[in-house]
């Protein structure tokens, strides 16, 4: 199924099929990216355990991250 003919399958639902089928997308959304935020997390916790974390000011940091770009 494409793109096109999925968007064209939505607009045959009725108004509140449709509300109902945004809700949930936006639900699904929020509960992935809940799931990304506590993955990041866990990583985070075990390069602290680990020792290989980076730590600095928030100027640090900034400089490292912009550094990557050059």
């Amino acid at each position: 199924m494409t793109f096109q003919e999925i968007i064209e399958s939505i607009e045959c639902l009725s108004f509140e099929e449709q509300e109902q089928l945004f809700e949930l997308i936006r639900k699904r959304r929020i509960e992935t990216r809940r799931a990304e935020i506590a993955d990041n997390a866990q990583s985070v916790f075990k390069a602290v355990q680990e020792g290989t974390a980076t730590r600095g000011s928030f100027a640090d940091i900034k400089a490292y991250l912009l550094a990557d770009d050059e």
